[in-house]
């Protein structure tokens, strides 16, 4: 069904009642499009259309919207996602396309979900999210909402997307919706979270948005609908989310080196500290990746009018931990008998995040140019990675063949579900830095360590 089918089906400024409201979007009689269809996008459309039976998903990868219009899932590793996407698009609820304003002509409620990243420079790129905007302000009509899932710095709602829609679209304000309405999603789990895990933080440009957006998650999500005062606001608290994980993880890691000085196991003192509650500290490793915890500190720390050290010391520390790895493996082999220039040290896992096929700001990457520099050979591994390109100089190796290497070290760096049930004993005795402390080897003839483990 097309936004031509209705013209009442925008929600923002209705003056129909919010039952009937809510039960034109359940019935498909609200055309929902979903922009961006990456590893939160593609479980949002799936969940929406599951929801309103009248979504279209947009992406600008042309193999990635045919891939998801012939009802196939493009992201690994999501329980029920395939099966979602496939049941979706056979009934017609999901259609995708490549593009952007011909799906916004489509829709009346708009959902963007796309990537916000950094630049060379580090400072805030928000370029796919211009373009995004350009796109569905071509296609706006009065009366549709626009709602922004993805995670921006505060303000952006109010200050980069409202002009942008007006100037694209030739809308007044007041004419047409915005809210900010940040994801808090987990890759592995994201299904979940987006019916219910955490409730669903939501802000309008005004309170007319806000009221749009809690109806419309409200059908989406089964746990509560919490609406703040305004879009930065909203915007504010998935940032200030992901700058506390950053954070706490800075402080782990820096209480890892510890363990070597006071000789005890640090990961042990923090787990004992955590019952008291009013600790939380996080674990210690051997980095931070992915594309929100290293980017989100960014956002705030680019705003030249507020002093962040604290944000750039615990970046500057979680940065810092793949050298420290390297160095920590260093010292293991050299005290094994086993000068890192005369080794082979085996990475397993090199994905930012387990059972996740992502290498954004993956710490593996600079582990394995440090242990390249210190003279080492470099064997990765990692059942998720089809381009090893990024690795230049080392051997990629299948964990089948992992024994017939007879690695000096085994640095486990992401748990991949492959490695817990992997046959550990047939390994000859090695030297294994759990990174994550993760598996359990104790049972075997390795001699396991973990960052910020006991010496």
């Amino acid at each position: 069904m097309s936004r031509a089918d209705d013209d009442r089906a925008g929600l923002y400024g209705s003056h129909e009642t919010a039952a009937t409201q809510r039960a034109r979007l359940r019935g498909g009689d609200v055309p929902v499009a979903v922009y961006g269809l990456g590893k939160m996008g593609l479980p949002l459309a799936a969940v929406y259309a599951d929801v309103t039976g009248n979504t279209v998903g947009v992406d600008t990868d042309a193999a990635v919207a045919e891939s998801v219009a012939s009802g196939d899932c493009h992201v690994r590793r999501e329980p029920g996602l395939a099966d979602l996407v496939a049941d979706t698009v056979g009934r017609g609820a999901l259609r995708a396309t490549s593009d952007p304003v011909a799906g916004a002509s489509e829709a009346a409620v708009h959902v963007l979900i796309v990537p916000t990243l950094l630049d060379g420079g580090g400072e805030p790129d928000l370029s796919a999210l211009r373009s995004a905007a350009e796109a569905v302000g071509a296609g706006l009509e009065p009366g549709d909402t626009v709602l922004l899932e993805s995670t921006v710095p505060p303000g952006t709602a109010r200050d980069e997307l409202v002009p942008r829609l007006t100037a694209a679209s030739g809308l007044d304000t007041g004419e047409f919706g915005v809210a900010a309405c940040p994801e808090r999603t987990v890759s592995g789990q994201a299904l979940a979270d987006i019916r219910g895990t955490h409730p669903k933080v939501v802000g309008g440009v005004d309170d007319e948005s806000t009221r749009v957006a809690r109806l419309v998650y409200g059908e989406i999500t089964d746990n509560d609908v919490l609406a703040t005062s305004s879009a930065a606001v909203a915007e504010a608290v998935k940032v200030f989310e992901g700058v506390y994980r950053d954070v706490n993880i800075a402080l782990a890691n820096q209480l890892a080196p510890y363990a070597a000085a006071f000789d005890i196991d640090v990961r042990e003192a923090i787990a004992v500290a955590n019952t008291q509650p009013f600790c939380d500290i996080h674990d210690p490793g051997p980095g931070v990746g992915g594309h929100c915890i290293p980017v989100y500190p960014r956002f705030l720390t680019s705003h030249p009018d507020v002093e962040a050290g604290l944000l750039e010391a615990a970046r500057e520390r979680n940065e810092a931990m793949p050298a420290y790895t390297v160095g920590l493996l260093e010292r293991l082999l050299e005290a094994a008998g086993s000068p890192i220039e005369q080794a082979t040290v085996a990475l397993l896992g090199v994905t930012y995040k387990a059972d996740v096929a992502e290498l954004r700001n993956a710490p593996s990457l600079p582990i394995a140019r440090g242990l390249r520099a210190a003279g080492a050979r470099v064997l990765v591994v990692d059942p998720l990675v089809e381009d090893w390109s990024p690795f230049e100089g080392c051997e990629p190796v299948a964990l089948d063949a992992l024994a017939a290497h007879e690695p000096d070290a085994v640095a486990v760096l992401t748990p991949h579900e492959e490695f817990h049930s992997y046959d550990w004993d047939g390994l000859a005795p090695t030297l294994v830095l759990d990174g994550r402390d993760a598996l359990e080897l104790s049972g075997t003839d390795h001699a396991v360590h973990t960052v910020g483990g006991k010496p």
